[in-house]
């Protein structure tokens, strides 16, 4: 086999200019891509505890059609508070309550200062207040 052919049978490998390039070039796509969905993942965070606060209502509003008066836990949706008018669980194939999306507790208040009772999570931050991503989802505002 000649040298030339030798030479061509060889195998091609990337230079180091060639992987940093490469590099470069992921990590910029990277940083353009990483801000949307951080972004995209905050609202469904969001909505989801949106949506777990207006199950929440659906169930408390069952829970006052059989007892009469609204629970003064959210625990009373899933166990029974020892009252013979009580029909639950009021949220199906549960044994806890739902934290939310955050890995907090929800909080609940009845009588709620907002109405029958006021349901809540304090966001990102789980502290009250705050702003964007840190901002509290209640059961009364509507977005």
């Amino acid at each position: 086999m000649s040298k030339d052919k030798r030479r061509n049978c060889r195998i091609q490998y990337f230079s180091l200019m060639e992987l940093m390039i490469a590099l470069i070039i992921m990590i910029m796509i990277t940083g353009l891509v990483a801000p949307a969905v951080m972004n995209k993942l905050m609202k469904a965070k969001k909505r989801s505890a949106k949506i777990e606060i207006e199950m929440f209502d659906a169930c408390l509003r069952d829970y006052y059609l059989d007892n009469n008066e609204y629970p003064n836990s959210l625990d009373a949706l899933i166990n029974d508070p020892g009252r013979d008018s009580w029909d639950g669980p009021y949220i199906s194939k549960r044994t806890t309550i739902p934290k939310d999306p955050w890995g907090n507790e929800y909080q609940f208040e009845s009588p709620g200062q907002h109405g029958d009772f006021d349901i809540y999570s304090y966001g990102a931050d789980g502290a009250a207040g705050g702003e964007g991503k840190d901002a509290d989802i209640s059961s009364w505002e509507k977005e």
